[in-house]
């Protein structure tokens, strides 16, 4: 059996509530899989720390709330300190090395996402879809073709093309880590 609570984090204007749901999708539309995906609103949506999660599994899912996330996507320092500092040191987290600069005490990636979508994409919105390239890469919790089709679904029309830019360069910044062996703390 295959769970997995994943949460996501980040500032607000980051589409941090829309990684999971795109991720959620794909579980659900393109994977067979049962999925439930959850946010935080509030002054969040101003440009503090803001949460999403999903959970996704290969049974139907009793209890909508993430108790017990095993991975972290990170994009802020905020939204670490807020949602990621406390990981297990069984979790795995992928952050964003562009804006987060405290490291966990799990396995973790560092993406260096907003990064990479200014200066490769020339489009800074799309760092969300470079992470959630990353993630697929790093913790195959959907399929690559699961989440190409729902991030196709998802996107405003008119940005297909630079969103399945922004998942490759994901995927490729991801692969570029994986070289490099898992960071640790």
């Amino acid at each position: 059996m295959m769970r997995h609570e994943v949460r996501f984090s980040g500032f607000g204007g980051q589409g941090i509530i829309l990684s999971a749901v795109i991720l959620g999708r794909a579980a659900v539309m393109y994977d067979s899989k049962h999925a439930v995906q959850t946010q935080v609103y509030g002054p969040e949506a101003r440009g503090g720390a803001s949460m999403s999660a999903v959970i996704i599994d290969d049974e139907p899912i009793l209890f909508p709330k993430v108790t017990n996330p095993d991975i972290f996507v990170i994009m802020s320092q905020e939204g670490f300190e807020k949602y990621g500092a406390d990981a297990p040191k069984n979790a795995g987290m992928v952050l964003d090395s562009s804006l987060v600069h405290s490291r966990p005490q799990c396995r973790y990636f560092e993406i260096p996402a907003t990064r990479e979508a200014k200066q490769a994409l020339k489009r800074d919105i799309v760092a969300n879809i470079v992470m959630l390239g990353a993630l697929v890469a790093t913790t195959k919790v959907v399929s690559d073709s699961a989440l190409e089709k729902a991030i196709l679904d998802s996107v405003p029309k008119g940005t297909e093309a630079l969103n399945i830019q922004a998942m490759k360069k994901g995927i490729e910044l991801a692969a570029a880590a994986l070289t490099n062996g898992e960071q640790k703390a």
